[in-house]
């Protein structure tokens, strides 16, 4: 799994990643996300155009979405004093930020 890269939004209390995501094997990408931040996952959800995730990281619980039309996919939370844990799982997906990734990489 290679990003294109990871940005914090602190307002939106979200985790926005980058990535070339296959929205019909959205699992192809998001278990081994999951594995990466060391992160169970507790429910999956998805719609005509939207994955939805509940993942828990150490007890806090967190929602990762992609969504097809936008081809956007971030980590979220609904608790601001766990924006914290957020910015410790961007440190985990540094290493994984590559340049120029294609779908055939």
């Amino acid at each position: 799994m290679r990003l294109a890269s990871v940005q914090l939004n602190q307002q939106a209390l979200s985790l926005l990643i980058e990535a070339d995501i296959d929205f019909e094997a959205f699992e192809e990408f998001a278990e081994p996300l999951a594995k990466a931040l060391d992160c169970q996952v507790r429910e999956r959800q998805w719609g005509a155009d939207r994955h939805q995730w509940l993942l828990d990281f150490e007890g806090s619980q967190l929602w990762l979405n992609y969504e097809f039309y936008g081809d956007i996919c971030w980590i979220s939370t609904q608790n601001a004093a766990e924006f914290d844990v957020l910015q410790y799982l961007a440190s985990l997906l540094q290493p994984l930020i590559t340049q120029g990734i294609s779908a055939h990489d």
